[in-house]
């Protein structure tokens, strides 16, 4: 297994940074994990935080060094990322329950497995076309969920995110079968936001991933303005040639005295923990949904109001 990967996250014109992100890998299986904390909301950093780690550290308790079921592993851990965000606003009596958009990926046995709840996007791409990309839990991107409602003033709003009491709606995707010098890129809403599918997947085929995470990073943020949201991005070229690779093509065959590696951003560290099953999410409950998106609206409206002027 031969691959290189690469992650960039900047603050943009927020206050503060709310996106998490990082990549875990053993000698058969990677993770790939990204979560933009949302800013309407007390703590979105706290949940983006608390996500990611829930991720890494289930991960690191069981792929030993293979995920039995990775599909599996990917609901059962966005479930599990949901009630700790839970649990831990309960325990310190927190003013309401941060929340987080959450996209993750496992690659391995040359195919990978995603799962999304929210709208930070995994982009699938092959010789500069993206084959597939998540689609957003918003009334713009899945219109067919909401025929019978009037189309609201924000298309964008989400209708889910991680932080729920209840457990939160999500897309899984996968098996899907990678070849030679695919791409796949994890990113928060202010990338996509404000670049196309095909800068995007333009920059990553020509530039390889050392110079285009970085480049498409500086470039959302120039093209956003004093405005830009945070801006984070995790790439990931698979059986990457070393004149494409990032920083360093991973050879997780050649890991010698541990049996996994693993890195966070913002910085921060890892530890295994034990990891208990948890049922499935439920099918799609638009009376949940109905609830939970007034609650992001409202939020939404909080965070505008805090965006710095121009």
């Amino acid at each position: 297994m031969k691959f290189s990967v690469y992650q960039i996250s900047c603050q943009g014109g927020r206050d503060d940074n709310e996106d998490r992100l990082g990549y875990s890998y053993t000698r058969e299986a990677v993770l790939l994990t990204l979560a933009d904390g949302m800013g309407g909301y007390y703590g979105g950093e706290l949940a983006a935080e608390i996500a990611v780690r829930v991720f890494t550290q289930r991960f690191l308790a069981l792929a030993r060094p293979r995920l039995a079921q990775p599909l599996d592993f990917l609901q059962h851990s966005l479930l599990a990322a949901n009630q700790a965000i839970v649990d831990h606003a309960r325990a310190n009596f927190l003013p309401e329950q941060p929340r987080t958009t959450l996209v993750a990926a496992v690659i391995q046995d040359g195919r990978f497995w995603s799962v999304h709840a929210g709208d930070s996007r995994l982009y699938w791409m092959r010789r500069a076309r993206v084959l597939q990309r998540t689609r957003d839990h918003s009334y713009e991107d899945k219109p067919e969920l909401f025929r019978h409602l009037a189309p609201p003033a924000n298309r964008n709003v989400l209708f889910t995110c991680l932080g729920n009491a209840g457990p939160p709606l999500y897309d899984s995707l996968g098996p899907c079968v990678l070849q030679p010098e695919d791409r796949l890129l994890l990113c928060s809403d202010g990338l996509w936001s404000v670049l196309e599918d095909k800068e995007l997947a333009a920059a990553l085929q020509v530039m390889g991933l050392r110079k285009a995470v970085p480049t498409l990073a500086e470039l959302a943020l120039e093209r956003a303005g004093c405005q830009s949201d945070n801006v984070s991005l995790l790439g990931l070229q698979w059986q990457a040639s070393d004149a494409q690779g990032g920083p360093a093509a991973a050879q997780p065959n050649a890991l010698n005295d541990q049996e996994w590696f693993s890195t966070l951003m913002p910085n921060g560290s890892t530890a295994s923990t034990d990891a208990a099953p948890i049922a499935p999410a439920d099918v799609f409950d638009l009376q949940r949904s109905e609830r939970s998106i007034a609650e992001i609206q409202t939020a939404t409206g909080r965070s505008a109001r805090r965006k710095p002027g121009p």
